[in-house]
């Protein structure tokens, strides 16, 4: 069952393209071999292979990276034609990337800036290979931010009698731009059930680990007032169960008793910043894939 193919058009490869095949499917023998003729098939050679099986779930999972052999061509038409019918025999869910194609991002925000700043700058020195299309934001404080990187910006304001309306603006914005991932860079939104749905699988959320620990304003306060050592923060997709979607990555950081709360509150953000960053990127390499309420990322 094919869930996702970003290679369609019927056209020959030029020299030097680059391609990415994941798959996922139930175990069984000669999966890899079939995935590595298909590609020798098609004149190609494969530059990274990732597998991993799990026996809880009895599943296989695998990234392929790809490209054309010195001087050869490929049939994109043939090609997927030909990972269908692979798909089809071992039962795969698949995608199919040029990676030429890069992940258009729309970022949602409030008033923390460092996340989006964090996002925005990586993705200008190429560290994300990614090409953030808006900036959206029920607040108008970071727009000037947004504009520093000629990213457009979308004052959304959220009120709880205008969410839904606020809701279908964002929904109208990501198919306007045609988004491929949204992200919440510290979003101080909670996502109807609705919204969460129709973005499944392409929206990650950025949140300290404290949860459900330290709920509510200044989780880092409360975590200073306990003599919490250990402060961290999960990046995760997002689902209509609150903060409990399919974890990517998470960061931590060690507290010293010495540290002020905007001592810990700095640190805090700080594995914000990288952790929402390396989900974003692996999410953007299709390097992660879903088994279940859990990932597999080949990072």
């Amino acid at each position: 069952m094919t869930l996702a193919s970003a290679v369609s058009t019927r056209r020959t490869v030029p020299r030097g393209e680059t391609f990415v095949l994941v798959t996922s499917c139930p175990d069984k023998p000669g999966i890899v071999r079939a995935v590595a003729g298909l590609v020798a098939d098609h004149g190609c050679t494969i530059e990274e292979s990732q597998q991993f099986s799990d026996r809880r779930s009895a599943r296989f999972f695998m990234r392929v990276q790809f490209a054309p052999a010195r001087d050869a061509g490929v049939d994109l038409a043939a090609l997927r034609r030909d990972v269908e019918d692979v798909g089809s025999t071992f039962g795969m869910t698949w995608r199919l990337r040029d990676v030429a194609d890069r992940t258009r991002v729309l970022i949602l925000v409030s008033r923390y800036g460092h996340c989006l700043n964090d996002l925005l700058y990586r993705a200008a020195i190429g560290w994300l290979p990614v090409d953030v299309a808006a900036v959206v934001s029920n607040h108008p404080d970071l727009g000037r931010m947004a504009d520093n990187h000629d990213v457009p910006f979308h004052h959304v304001p959220v009120t709880a009698e205008r969410k839904p309306a606020a809701e279908a603006e964002l929904l109208r914005l990501v198919d306007r731009y045609d988004t491929d991932l949204v992200v919440l860079a510290r979003y101080m939104q909670i996502l109807s059930p609705q919204l969460c749905t129709a973005l499944a699988g392409r929206a990650i959320n950025i949140h300290h680990s404290m949860l459900p620990s330290f709920k509510g304003a200044r989780p880092y306060h409360q975590a200073h007032d306990r003599g919490v050592k250990v402060i961290g923060a999960t990046a995760h997709y997002v689902t209509p169960d609150l903060d409990e979607g399919p974890i990517i990555e998470q960061q931590v950081a060690r507290i010293a008793h010495s540290m002020s709360p905007e001592e810990v509150t700095a640190l805090g953000r700080e594995t914000e910043c990288l952790a929402l960053a390396r989900a974003v990127r692996w999410h953007a390499e299709d390097r992660v894939l879903l088994n279940g309420h859990r990932t597999v990322v080949f990072s």
